[in-house]
């Protein structure tokens, strides 16, 4: 089996320069039709840029996998303003909610941003709340800190570093335990796995439709298929 894997900063802004929005939704499935690849996939996609022909195109392409690589960064919608995005909670509820209706089986995954200046405690107890209806199966958690060239330097309202830290850390032990029921909630179902590699302990290692490679910046997850199995795991 072969996969074709999409990267790039924004994924939903192809075609923009040439002045096709939806240029996105006519690639995907003339990716899929061509000979000798099995599975394509695209990460990095902006909440406000996934259109309704784009959700289309990803849950009823053969080929094309109803996987959502989305860069929420947060769900404070007061925040969000601040970091120049659009959206909010229920914006990004809804949007996952349509998904599922279309695909339930669908990938989604998502990185967070916690301490970004001014943040307070209400917004991150929002962003705490999304977490909890999103379903992820993929959560990133990062701590902000000052990146040159970047608009956040100026702004007041910075976060103690310690404060900031706590909430990383808080925020990362509800993403493994979030994850893990989401994973839990997956158990049963029949999937076609990538494998990757084989184990010294004779397993394989791979992953499914709603799992992406791993990076550093990106976590994801593997599945380990015993030759005999027919789910993520020994009988």
């Amino acid at each position: 089996m072969r996969e074709v894997f999409l990267v790039s900063e924004n994924s939903t802004s192809f075609g923009k320069d040439l002045g096709d929005v939806r240029a996105l939704e006519g690639l995907l499935p003339r990716l899929a039709a061509v000979e000798g690849l099995d599975r394509v996939r695209v990460s990095y996609l902006q909440p406000a840029e996934v259109r309704p022909g784009l959700v289309d195109v990803l849950t009823s392409t053969p080929g094309v996998v109803p996987y959502f690589d989305l860069s929420f960064q947060h769900a404070s919608g007061t925040l969000l303003r601040r970091m120049r995005r659009f959206g909010d909670r229920e914006r990004f509820l809804e949007l996952l909610r349509t998904v599922r209706e279309r695909a339930p089986e669908a990938g989604a995954r998502s990185n967070f941003i916690v301490g970004f200046p001014g943040e307070t405690e209400a917004e991150f107890e929002d962003l705490v709340a999304f977490l909890g209806e999103a379903r992820l199966d993929a959560i990133g958690v990062f701590g902000y800190s000052d990146e040159d060239g970047t608009e956040a330097v100026g702004h007041g309202g910075k976060l103690p570093a310690e404060v900031i830290d706590e909430r990383v850390d808080r925020l990362n032990r509800l993403a493994e335990e979030l994850m893990a029921q989401r994973a839990e909630e997956r158990i049963g179902s029949e999937v076609t796995v990538l494998v990757e590699s084989v184990l010294e302990d004779g397993a394989y290692e791979g992953r499914a439709e709603h799992q992406r490679p791993r990076s550093t910046a990106a976590p994801s997850c593997t599945a380990r298929v015993w030759p005999w199995a027919t789910s993520s795991g020994p009988p």
